[in-house]
C-alpha cells in the first residue's frame, strides 16, 4: 500500500496525541477533539484513520489505547534502525539530548565529524569518527539512515560519501540546499528558514487568510 506523505505526516501527528492523551488517562476521543487539538478538520482525521481499517464507533469516538497500538503497528519498523549523525555542531548536539531521538525504532549509532577534538571521542556515548571514514564505518556498523547538521557547503559532499557506502538508504538533511542523490536513495529535507518563513508570511495575512 502506497501512503502519501502528508498522511504520514498526520499519523505521526495522531500517535504523538494519542501517547499523550493515555499519559493523562483519557479513555476515549472524538474524531473532533483530535482534530481541534491538532488543527486538523474532524473530516480528514476520519479518512485518515479509515483508510487504515474502521476501528472507531460512530456517537462515541476512538478507545485511546486501541487507537495509539492500531497506529503503532502501522507505524512500527521491520527493525531497529541504526543512524549515523555527520555534524556534531550546535544542532548535532541539540539532537543527540533531544527526547525524540531516544526510540525503540532507531538509535544514534555513530557520528562523523571534521573536528580532530572530537574525532575519536564518544561524544553523548556514541563514537566519533572521522567523516572521512564514514562510507567503511557504515558498512562495517550497518547503519542505512543519516542524519546531516552540517554547513550546507559541506552537504552534498556527505552525501557523496554515502553513496560511496552503497549501503546508506536514507538522508535526512537539515542543510538550506538541494541535494542531488542516485534513484533509490531517499533524501528528505528539513529547512528551518523556510518553515519560518512560512509562518512570518501567514501571520502577517499575506495569503489572504
Amino acid at each position: 500500500m502506497r501512503v502519501a506523505e502528508p498522511t504520514v505526516e498526520r499519523l505521526v501527528q495522531y500517535y504523538r496525541l494519542l501517547e499523550q492523551l493515555r499519559e493523562e488517562g483519557r479513555l476515549v476521543v472524538s474524531s473532533h477533539q483530535m482534530g481541534e487539538m491538532l488543527g486538523i478538520k474532524a473530516s480528514q482525521v476520519r479518512k485518515d484513520l479509515s483508510y487504515f481499517g474502521e476501528i472507531g464507533k460512530r456517537g462515541v469516538g476512538y478507545h485511546v489505547d486501541r487507537l495509539y497500538g492500531h497506529i503503532s503497528r502501522i507505524l512500527a519498523s521491520p527493525q531497529i534502525w541504526r543512524i549515523g549523525l555527520v555534524g556534531v555542531g550546535h544542532l548535532g548536539y541539540a539532537l543527540l539530548g533531544h527526547s525524540a531521538f531516544r526510540s525503540d525504532k532507531f538509535r544514534i549509532d555513530a557520528l562523523f565529524d571534521v573536528d580532530p577534538a572530537k574525532v575519536g571521542q564518544e561524544i553523548s556515548g556514541v563514537p566519533c569518527f572521522h567523516l572521512n571514514d564514514l562510507p567503511e564505518v557504515v558498512r562495517e556498523r550497518d547503519i542505512q539512515v543519516l542524519i546531516l547538521t552540517v554547513p550546507a557547503s559541506a552537504a552534498q559532499a556527505c552525501v557523496d560519501k554515502a553513496v560511496e557506502s552503497q549501503v546508506v538508504k536514507g538522508i535526512l538533511s537539515f542543510a538550506s540546499t538541494a541535494l542531488v542523490a542516485p534513484e533509490g536513495m531517499l533524501v528528505y529535507r528539513v529547512d528551518i528558514s523556510v518553515e519560518l518563513e512560512k509562518l512570518l508570511f501567514f501571520l502577517k495575512g499575506g495569503a489572504g487568510v
